[in-house]
């Protein structure tokens, strides 16, 4: 779902987390909370901000949280709402120069960026120091300050923390009822997937009397990132990190790129053997999400898909078929496989957040810009950020102890209503590991379907998870690396394709390692290597 929601749509915990105590650092008023409006004269400071938001997501100006959070500032701003093709607008206001005060949104501004345009972005290090909510996360998580931090020591932007997010985006699920129609057991392998989507294909597993309209197996198209067919590779020990949407991964404190890796290879030609027998969606290289989305929710109570990766069973088959399909473990490559399983470890990706918001420069008044930004990193407020306004998103139980509540849309899912109501994960916020939250039911329900894969996601994260949302890349490694993972990705992903649906990995398999390493893997794991023994030694 992250995907489909410019690579975020995320959620989870269990039924309730009533954590006790709310920390007073992270629910202090803001700057000048005595001068409420922000100046001598009593009028708002007027402000200007871009944010980048999901489509779906409502006009900013009907978000009561928001309109309390700048008057509490003593604000007054003018939204630019973008939801598409940011990238190409943002290029050419940096080369202008024409900002307005505020950016905000998930990497809206990123690294790259500070260090091309240097003097258009303010430097927050100083102004933070006057703002106790987000100077509370800095104390309380010293890790998003590392995040913040660029190689000059400066601070630019600010991340997130959200906290009850799960260490995986990623779940495996079957049609718990296909296999029931059909007396077929759970697969526990590579090769017992295959034998249950055959019969999955071959033996009308909905029941509905059409032999033909199931399918076997679907993914979003691609190679890695969430929801791909890369987290088989976890059947062969690889511990994928945040999908692992380039291929680098962690092993054994080695940096390396599955992307070159025998078990990759491997696993294509399982994936090939699979589309030869018709058991993939032919689609799967020229759908988009939405497509992909709106098929594995089926017909009523006819089901169309029988495996597939998700987010949760309510969002990716929706609430009625939902309750057919079974999150499975994670899928040994054979049985006679001795090393440890594993699985994609996402925890960081999916609970803090870079560069989430970012001040201009040029701002006139830059103490009321960060009365506001610090009103966002309060903990009250921060919550509603991301699950929307207390009364209809959010029940106060006036206890210091709060509920996210059902959608009230009772047509749509939990995760579709939240990106609906509010900015959710692509906001600047702060929960506190003390925050006293009731989630909602496609949260608890993350929690209950990544039951199968704790023992996968047991991972050693100081030898087998690469740390990248905390390591800073100077300008000229990172433009290195940019360049060569755009040839490396080109080159993979086209050879991925090509290879499920026409086979030939075997014998161009030698000539394609050459090309990858021509095209600047070697030198990206040498770049790679070097920072995270760098930040693991610290």
């Amino acid at each position: 779902m992250k995907k489909s929601l410019n690579l975020v749509l995320t959620a989870c915990l269990c039924t309730s987390l009533l954590i006790a105590g709310c920390s007073n650092n992270n629910n202090q008023s803001s700057p000048n909370a005595g001068n409420n409006q922000g100046n001598s004269g009593g009028e708002k400071v007027k402000l200007t901000a871009i944010i980048t938001k999901h489509p779906l997501t409502k006009p900013l100006a009907e978000m009561e949280w928001l309109q309390k959070a700048e008057d509490a500032a003593g604000v007054d701003i003018e939204w630019q709402e973008i939801t598409a093709d940011w990238a190409q607008k943002k290029g050419t206001m940096l080369a202008s120069g024409d900002t307005p005060d505020l950016f905000v949104g998930p990497n809206v501004i990123t690294d790259a960026d500070f260090a091309q345009f240097q003097g258009l972005f303010q430097d927050l290090t100083e102004l933070v120091a006057g703002a106790p909510n987000v100077q509370g996360m800095f104390d309380t998580k010293p890790e998003t300050k590392v995040i913040a931090t660029q190689p000059d020591g400066k601070i630019y932007g600010l991340p997130k923390y959200q906290r009850f997010w799960p260490a995986s985006a990623t779940r495996q699920f079957i049609n718990q009822k296909w296999l029931d129609n059909l007396g077929l057991d759970m697969p526990t392998t590579w090769d017992e997937l295959y034998n249950v989507l055959v019969a999955f294909k071959e033996k009308d597993a909905n029941g509905n009397g059409d032999a033909n309209d199931e399918i076997p197996m679907d993914w979003p198209g691609g190679i890695g990132g969430f929801f791909n067919p890369a987290v088989l590779l976890g059947g062969l020990g690889i511990t994928l990190t945040d999908g692992s949407g380039q291929g680098y991964f962690v092993e054994d404190g080695q940096v390396k790129n599955f992307l070159t890796d025998e078990r990759y290879k491997k696993m294509v030609v399982f994936l090939g053997k699979l589309y030869k027998a018709g058991l993939i969606n032919p689609e799967v290289f020229t759908h988009d999400y939405t497509k992909f989305q709106s098929v594995a929710r089926g017909e009523g109570d006819n089901a169309k898909v029988g495996f597939t990766w998700g987010w949760v069973a309510s969002d990716r088959f929706g609430e009625q078929l939902a309750p057919q399909y079974s999150s499975m473990s994670p899928l040994k490559e054979s049985a006679g496989f001795s090393g440890k399983v594993s699985w994609s470890y996402d925890f960081d990706t999916l609970n803090y957040g870079v560069n989430q918001i970012v001040m201009s420069a040029k701002t006139k008044n830059k103490e009321a810009a960060m009365r506001f930004i610090n009103e966002l990193y309060k903990e009250e407020v921060s919550m509603q950020v991301l699950f929307g306004s207390i009364g209809e998103n959010i029940k106060d139980n006036g206890d210091g102890s709060y509920s996210v509540l059902p959608p009230a849309d009772t047509k749509m899912d939990p995760g579709t209503w939240k990106w609906t109501s509010t900015w959710a994960d692509n906001g600047a916020l702060y929960l506190p590991d003390t925050l006293n939250l009731t989630l909602g039911k496609d949260m608890q329900e993350v929690l209950v379907q990544s039951e199968p894969l704790n023992d996968a996601l047991a991972v050693d994260t100081e030898k087998d998870v690469f740390p990248n949302m905390f390591i800073k890349y100077t300008t000229a490694d990172n433009n290195t690396m940019s360049l060569s993972n755009t040839n490396i990705m080109n080159l993979a992903n086209t050879s991925f394709a090509k290879w499920v649906t026409k086979g030939g990995v075997e014998a161009e398999w030698e000539q394609y390692v050459n090309q990858s390493k021509k095209a600047g893997l070697d030198q990206n794991l040498e770049i790679m290597q070097k920072y995270y023994e760098e930040y693991m030694s610290k």
